[in-house]
């Protein structure tokens, strides 16, 4: 498994390559519908599957802050080895890259830096500078470089097509059933956990604390939720957001565990999201906060079934 960053990091030992070129964003369904194809193509061709994305998405890099990320690069990178990808090709979106034009794309990326041998994308793909290359172009300079394309075929599940924005839509919904069944597993979120104000002993909930990438998250608000320490679960209430009654700056993960005593700053903590209690609102007081955390935590503890201890 090797994780490259950036065309200028490609050599000749990475040909030859069967490629899929996408946003590959949460690694669902639909894409790993089209992994498997890879992977077989790849045994067919004796080449190496192998995926290329970006980071920032285009989406991020042209207007900052307008969509939602379901995975962080390395995140997206663990997610497709998983499935069975023997390289992820992260090529940094930047200035430079935005005014690459598409043949160039084709000749550094495809030709001279992985020695596509067969390439699928989506039929609406179109890459480039101002997206000027399309399926039509890519077919037209495979037939005159020598690898093959292919367009591959819309992923349907619930009766309509899979996609990153139709779960980031589920999320931002709180329908976790959902955005499961479209991942093909658990939506969660995973960190250290780290120290923080330590407010939450203050307020009678002791919480760990979890810093959350510098993107915009697809969940905000207050949810129930399962916690796994290690090969332990553990049932809580947790707050993402930026705190405002406290006047927080960055974007946290705050997750309170029912019953729990444990000292666990620098373990790693996975959160799975059950059901959306609350937005995230200011209050006018921190006593006003502390009414609305006893509420929420009891709202949960009735989702999990634990009783309240006194």
């Amino acid at each position: 498994m090797d994780h490259i960053i950036g065309i200028e990091s490609l050599r000749a030992e990475h040909a030859p390559s069967v490629v899929s070129i996408g946003n590959y964003d949460g690694v669902h369904c639909g894409h790993q519908s089209v992994i498997r194809t890879l992977v077989t193509k790849a045994e067919e061709l004796q080449a190496a599957a192998t995926v290329v994305t970006f980071d920032p998405l285009a989406r991020e890099y042209f207007s900052p802050g307008s969509i939602a990320r379901l995975s962080t690069r390395d995140e997206r990178a663990a997610l497709l080895f998983a499935q069975g990808v023997a390289r992820v090709v992260c090529i940094p979106f930047d200035k430079v890259f935005a005014s690459m034009s598409a043949e160039a794309f084709i000749d550094e990326v495809l030709v001279a830096g992985l020695g596509a041998r067969y390439v699928c994308v989506g039929d609406d793909f179109r890459f480039g500078r101002q997206r000027v290359g399309d399926f039509a172009l890519l077919h037209a300079q495979g037939q005159i470089h020598g690898f093959e394309v292919t367009a591959h075929e819309t992923f349907e599940l619930a009766g309509a097509r899979v996609s990153s924005g139709r779960i980031r839509d589920a999320l931002a919904a709180g329908n976790f059933s959902l955005a499961e069944q479209l991942l093909g597993r658990p939506y969660t979120v995973e960190g250290v956990v780290s120290q923080g104000q330590q407010l939450g002993r203050t307020l009678d909930f002791p919480t760990a604390n979890l810093v959350l990438p510098d993107m915009l998250m697809p969940v905000n608000g207050v949810f129930a939720v399962i916690a796994q320490l290690g090969q332990s679960a553990f049932p809580g209430v947790a707050n993402v957001g930026r705190r405002p009654t406290v006047n927080g700056k960055e974007n946290r993960l705050e997750v309170h565990l029912f019953d729990f005593n444990q000292d666990i700053y620098g373990a790693q903590m996975k959160v799975r999201f059950i059901q959306k209690l609350r937005e995230e609102k200011s209050f006018a007081s921190v006593d006003a906060l502390r009414t609305q955390i006893q509420q929420d935590a009891l709202s949960a503890r009735r989702i999990f079934d634990v009783p309240a201890t006194e």
